[in-house]
């Protein structure tokens, strides 16, 4: 239930107080809102179960009898869906943490600024407008289909799959490159699981977060008394993934007199522990990883050139998120659906506003930081589905100017002389700068004449020039075009194959 017009909402008040319970109607009884009573914690949840549920209730922490976070704990135990704003006039930390805990939209504090009141409401039933939007909402894939955790569609992925499938037949080394979170580790792990060493060990190994004098016994192991500290013999990894595949993340910062031993591994089949003089065979297939410029670090001579051949027999790119934005929402499908099965969350859905702004945001944190965002916004959203206003401030700022979602209806309140003061604004726009209002307009003019001359709808005519006039000025380049028109670059393909702009 939103702004209507023709059908009012109802909101529940809740408080054993009858000098509240008529003050706050007064603030909240309009056309927009038919107000209901309750003068207990008990007669409020009768209410709730009796029916039909109200579009928002208020409802009091402190009362006689069942105290207001019982009273939600029911409310909610008979609808998870019910909004609910508590109000107190304690506002302790550990009022605002149990409202929040038991799924409170809010709470206020008394007394009331009729204003904030008002504005709460409309927020609240604006949010519940929302949820009520997504209540059809399909998720795009299945993630039991997807059990390797490796999730897009994208021509830039299949391509990847098609690698992962060519070289798991064999034992070729395989280098896998791409900016932080793409994935790489899950990739080398499908590599593993699809090869005769499926039911080997994998082991993975952060080459960055082992410091140099330690990650030679890490990876080779370590004779008793070989350096201080060396108590007991140690077993490294590539002896404990015998048989296996080892993944040597960030590979481009090891140090030098390891990428020695690492090449010995590759070209012998054998380790040394450290300390020790004995040789030991290892049958280790190995899989490295890299966000860094390889070639320039060999150039630099701060890798190894013979170590790099070695590695890059087979090389697989990950492609940064921002390069497969038709792959987020298969993603973000994804991490619901996991979140809901590990019983992490209620959430299962998302707002198409909420989804047309994470395509929009270029994602410098690429799928880790989807996957975390995802997660914080599925704990902090009040219903079964994440809307726009459970995103992370940043996120919004940075797409606000392109995704276009996030607006609201115009929101009137009677002032205390009877007249109507805009709280919210139809569209929250940037005017123009001053000088060149005029231009604009009398440019506006003459398109309207124009265009008005054709049997072409104006607004599909104006668009149909405006993609070929942003394509041309930016050289054919579809992600900057989609920036500049302010949509997403599946929108843009779509226009381009509507109007016939292939060429």
């Amino acid at each position: 239930m939103s702004g209507s017009a023709t059908k009012s909402a109802t909101i529940l008040i809740i408080d054993d107080d009858d000098e509240i319970r008529y003050s706050l109607g007064r603030v909240l009884s309009s056309e927009r809102f038919a107000i209901e009573e309750a003068a207990s914690g008990e007669e409020g949840v009768v209410r709730v179960k009796k029916g039909p549920f109200p579009d928002l209730i208020f409802l009091d922490i402190r009362m006689g009898g069942m105290s207001g976070i019982e009273a939600l704990q029911h409310i909610r135990g008979a609808n998870p869906k019910q909004l609910v704003v508590l109000m107190t006039a304690f506002g302790t930390a550990q009022t605002a943490i149990e409202a929040m805990k038991f799924g409170a939209f809010d709470y206020i504090m008394k007394p009331f600024d009729p204003a904030k009141v008002l504005s709460l409401a409309e927020t609240a039933l604006q949010a519940n407008a929302e949820m009520d939007a997504v209540g059809d909402y399909k998720p795009t894939i299945n993630s039991d289909d997807y059990k390797e955790g490796i999730v897009g569609s994208s021509p830039a992925m299949q391509e990847v799959f098609k690698v992962i499938g060519q070289v798991t037949a064999s034992d070729v080394t395989v280098m896998i490159t791409g900016e932080s979170g793409t994935g790489k580790e899950l990739v080398a792990r499908s590599i593993c699981q699809h090869s005769h060493r499926s039911g080997k060990p994998f082991i993975a190994v952060n080459c960055a977060a082992i410091p140099d004098n330690l990650i030679e016994s890490e990876l080779f192991g370590h004779e008793k008394g070989s350096f201080t500290g060396a108590t007991t013999q140690r077993v490294g990894k590539f002896e404990l993934c015998d048989g296996g595949t080892i993944f040597l993340d960030e590979i481009g910062d090891m140090a030098l007199a390891t990428q020695t031993k690492i090449l010995r591994v590759l070209q012998q089949g054998e380790i040394q522990r450290v300390g020790g003089t004995e040789t030991i065979k290892v049958d280790v297939r190995i899989i490295a990883a890299t966000n860094k410029d390889l070639e320039k670090i060999v150039a630099e001579k701060d890798f190894r050139e013979d170590l790099y051949y070695r590695l890059n027999v087979v090389r697989i790119k990950m492609p940064p998120l921002r390069e497969r934005e038709d792959d987020i929402p298969q993603i973000v499908d994804f991490c619901l659906q996991n979140l809901v099965k590990d019983r992490k969350t209620r959430v299962s859905k998302v707002s198409p506003e909420t989804m047309e702004i994470l395509s929009h945001y270029e994602w410098p944190g690429n799928v880790r930081e989807l996957e975390n965002v995802v997660y914080r916004s599925a704990v902090i959203a009040q219903g079964d589905a994440i809307l726009p206003k459970d995103l992370p401030s940043e996120i919004i700022a940075a797409t606000g100017g392109s995704a276009g979602t996030v607006t609201q209806p115009p929101f009137t309140i009677e002032s205390a002389h009877g007249e109507e003061e805009t709280l919210v604004e139809e569209h929250e726009t940037i005017p123009p700068a001053a000088h060149g209002e005029r231009s604009i307009d009398a440019a506006l003019d003459f398109l309207h004449d124009e265009l008005s001359k054709t049997e072409k709808p104006i607004l599909n005519r104006l668009e149909e020039e405006m993609v070929k006039r942003v394509l041309s000025a930016v050289g054919g380049n579809q992600a900057r075009a989609a920036e500049r028109l302010g949509m997403t670059r599946t929108t843009l393909r779509k226009r381009i194959e509507t109007y016939g702009l292939k060429s």
